[in-house]
Formats: C-alpha cells, sequence, structure tokens
C-alpha cells in the first residue's frame, strides 16, 4: 500500500523573501546536508541518529516489543520513565499524540506511562509517591551516566520505594535501565542487581535519541506500534537523502527558509498546532532546536502555541507585536473521528449556521483565517500537513524535524550536537549544594552572594 507523505508548504513566506533567494541559499544548505551524511561537520560523532532509521535491527524491535509485552501481562497500571530532556520528551511527545485525551479515566489494555526525574519539584515526587502506593506499577530510568542530579534523585527514591513494596527480588523484574553500554553508575548498578537493560549508542545525543531504546521501550508499552513509526522515519530518512534535490527536499527547503527569516531578524519561531495531542509534541520541538542552535549569540527562540485555546491569550501578541517572529503551522489533514455539529430550534447562540458542518472544518477554516490575518499583520508563515496523527507519519516529522535541525545548525555555522551552556548552572547549583569537588567554586559563590 502506498503511504502519504507529509508536506511543507511555504509559499506564505514569499512575501517577505525571495524564492531567488531560497534558490541562492540551496547549494550551501545541500553541502551542510551532505555533511551530515557523510560524517564530516562539526559534531560528527553524534550523528548515529542520521543512518539510524534504516539500521535497527528487527532482533532489536523484537525485543522492544517484546519487554512491552512482559509489562502488560504483569497487569501493570502504570509506568514511570524516568529521564530529563530527550530521555523523556521525544516518548511523551509520542505516547500523548497517540493516546485518547482522557485515557487516565478510562480503562486500558496497557499501562499508563508516567514520568519522573523531568523536574524537582518536592511536591511532584511526593504526589507520585503517594499515587504508586496503591497501584501496581515498573519503573524504567534512562541516563547514560546515572548521575544527571534530576533523574538521579528520582531513581533514588522511587527504586526505595518498589523494592519495599514488592521486595527486592520482585523489584529487579520492574526495573529496566536504558543507559550506556559499558560505563557509567547505572550500568554498574543494573549489572548487580540484574535488571533488564537497553544500551543508549554512544553517537546519539538525548535530543535526537526517541527513535532509540530512550523512546520506543516506553512507546511499545504504551500499547503503540514501534515498527510503524521507525518505518516512517527511514521513509521520511529515504526521501530527503543527499541525492534527493533541493526541489523536492523538504527538511533542506525548511531549513533554508527559517535561516533566511533569520537573516531578516525574524528571530523568534512559534510552533503552532490544531490539536491538543501535539502539545508534548512542540515541547519535544523546542528541545531540538533550542539546544541544538542556541549558542554562540546565535539561534532562532523556539516557542509554541496551542490554537485555537492560544488565539484566545498570545494571539494579539502575534498580531500586533514586535515583528520578530514567524509561525510554522502543524495541521493534521484527517481526524481519527467525525463530529457534527447540530441544528438548534432557538438558536440562541447563533451557530445554526454551522449545523451539519463537522468540527474539524470549523478548526480548519479558523486555522486558515488565522493564517491570512497573520500573514496580513507581517508575520511569515510555514505550514507542515500531516495526513493522520499515527505512529507512521509521527516517524516522518520527527525525522524531518531532526534532519531540518542538524541542516539548519550547520548553516547557522554552529555545533548543533553540544550543549556546552547546560553546564553552567549545573556548576552554579553543586557549588550552591556543597558537592565535594566544587569547594573553590562554592567560596566564589558565596563571595559574590557577600555570605
Amino acid at each position: 500500500m502506498t503511504m502519504e507523505k507529509i508536506t511543507l508548504n511555504y509559499a506564505r513566506t514569499l512575501s517577505f523573501i525571495d524564492q531567488a533567494c531560497i534558490d541562492a541559499l540551496s547549494g550551501d544548505v545541500e553541502l551542510h546536508h551532505r555533511a551530515l551524511w557523510e560524517k564530516t561537520g562539526k559534531g560528527n560523532d553524534f550523528l548515529g541518529w542520521v543512518h539510524l532509521p534504516g539500521a535497527i535491527a528487527d532482533a532489536d524491535l523484537k525485543q522492544m516489543d517484546e519487554t512491552g509485552q512482559l509489562l502488560r501481562d504483569k497487569k501493570i497500571d502504570l509506568l514511570v520513565v524516568i529521564g530529563i530532556g530527550g530521555s523523556y520528551l521525544g516518548a511523551k511527545a509520542v505516547i500523548d499524540a497517540l493516546s485518547d485525551s482522557f485515557a487516565a479515566m478510562k480503562p486500558q489494555q496497557a499501562p499508563l506511562v508516567l514520568f519522573a526525574g523531568q523536574n524537582i519539584g518536592e511536591d511532584y515526587l511526593f504526589e507520585l509517591r503517594g499515587l504508586l502506593k496503591g497501584k501496581d506499577y515498573a519503573l524504567m530510568v534512562i541516563s547514560k551516566s546515572g548521575t544527571t542530579t534530576e533523574p538521579a534523585i528520582a531513581f533514588r527514591l522511587l527504586k526505595q520505594d518498589i523494592e519495599e513494596k514488592y521486595g527486592r527480588e520482585e523489584a529487579r523484574t520492574r526495573i529496566i535501565a536504558v543507559t550506556d553500554a559499558s560505563r557509567g553508575a547505572l550500568r554498574k548498578l543494573a549489572l548487580s542487581e540484574g535488571y533488564q537493560t537497553f544500551v543508549i549508542p554512544d553517537d546519539v545525543g538525548g535530543r535526537y535519541s526517541v527513535l532509540t531504546p530512550v523512546g520506543l521501550v516506553a512507546i511499545a508499552t504504551a500499547g503503540f506500534d514501534i515498527r510503524a513509526l521507525v518505518r516512517g522515519a527511514a521513509d521520511m530518512a529515504v526521501n530527503s537523502g543527499p541525492q534527493v534535490p533541493f526541489s523536492q527536499n523538504l527538511p533542506a527547503q525548511y531549513a533554508a527558509v527559517r535561516n533566511l527569516l533569520y537573516r531578516q531578524g525574524r528571530m523568534v519561531e512559534i510552533l503552532v498546532n490544531y490539536n491538543p495531542k501535539l502539545h508534548y509534541f512542540s515541547e519535544w520541538w523546542k528541545q531540538l532546536f533550542g539546544e541544538s542552535e542556541g549558542k554562540e549569540g546565535k539561534g532562532i527562540f523556539p516557542a509554541s502555541v496551542d490554537f485555537t485555546s492560544d488565539l484566545h491569550s498570545m494571539g494579539q501578541y502575534i498580531q500586533e507585536g514586535e515583528r520578530k517572529l514567524f509561525e510554522t503551522v502543524l495541521s493534521i489533514k484527517s481526524p481519527d473521528h467525525e463530529v457534527v455539529i447540530p441544528a438548534d430550534a432557538d438558536d440562541l447562540d447563533g451557530l445554526n449556521f454551522l449545523a451539519g458542518k463537522r468540527v474539524d472544518e470549523v478548526n480548519k477554516m479558523a486555522e486558515l483565517g488565522t493564517t491570512l490575518a497573520h500573514v496580513d499583520g507581517g508575520v511569515p508563515n510555514i505550514r507542515i500537513e500531516i495526513p493522520r496523527l499515527n505512529e507512521y507519519y509521527l516517524g516522518q516529522l520527527i525525522y524531518f524535524f531532526e534532519l531540518a535541525c542538524g541542516i539548519s545548525g550547520y548553516t547557522l555555522k554552529v555545533n548543533p550536537f553540544d550543549q556546552p551552556g547546560v553546564e553552567a548552572y549545573k556548576k552554579n547549583m553543586f557549588a550552591l549544594l556543597g558537592k565535594p569537588g566544587f569547594e573553590n567554586e562554592t567560596r566564589a559563590i558565596m563571595d559574590r552572594l557577600g555570605e
């Protein structure tokens, strides 16, 4: 069966940038694209994701599927995934996009997936631990090192709880570790305790890791088709490889257009969705582009809105505020369900003109009307259409953005695969908490604070 593809339409940027400028940049973009595939650019030791979708062994997918099935066979209520950044956002993005909006309130065939270690909220952890006392659950902890502060705190607490609840032997069968192949505190613990383990590839950074066990094990446990997800990504990789000309290469075109808008002073890109299930996909996208491009005093600031909800809060600013932004709209062509607006004899709300129309038709007209208003208000608009919200097309979309991000980062002349700035807050936090080895930094900060 021939599958549809996601589409890209940047026609509503062409009153702000010229097609000739896009074509002129295409040569550089193609060079940067080739550098990704040939691993000749900056950060080339973290380019394992480029060829990953087509290289995942069937045996590995089978093992992840079987792990998910084993957890479902245990009839657990909850799987708690412990991780931060790319170690949770990818899985949450996909699971939320594919799940019933009210799954937590309905009987489930698969466990609900909750998250911990993505913050240091004391109330959050207290409330989560209280919930777990009355539930049947398992843990999946994700960390290359096992020492990242936020997930390490959560795992220390939840490991203690699960061992007290089930006993140490049974707890070992309910803990999965996704970690480095041979090094780190978590790998050492997993070996000593006999946890089932999956490997985070050395050459795949966290924000590019959703198509590794980091994302796939949790997605499989939630009952979704990881083979279709990977197949969608693999098809996008084929359709956007270096042999594909710029005129047909969607990630390359997106990278070029957003860089030209940036050069015109468009400092903010807003990812817009018209389906609330894509909220956490936007959060994943923000990390991908923010952490990849925001360095050396450069980078487009990634923001997001959920329309039409946020039209009643952010719409005024987007329409008439600082003209330093552009929009990229994610639009779902066909929803999964049909809801028709009824007629009402009294028509007190004045909506009988909509009677007989599907809710999605109203949503699509809201999208088009908003786009036209924003373009008229000076906001360039890029539109990405996804045929349906399912595993296959999410896989396409994930790889589309990953590849576009790599190309875009190289076009900005930064390394899209490191994150040196992330360490600054950690050093200060460790110094303030009195971590051994940070004595000099502690003294310097105390002097700075006058304490």
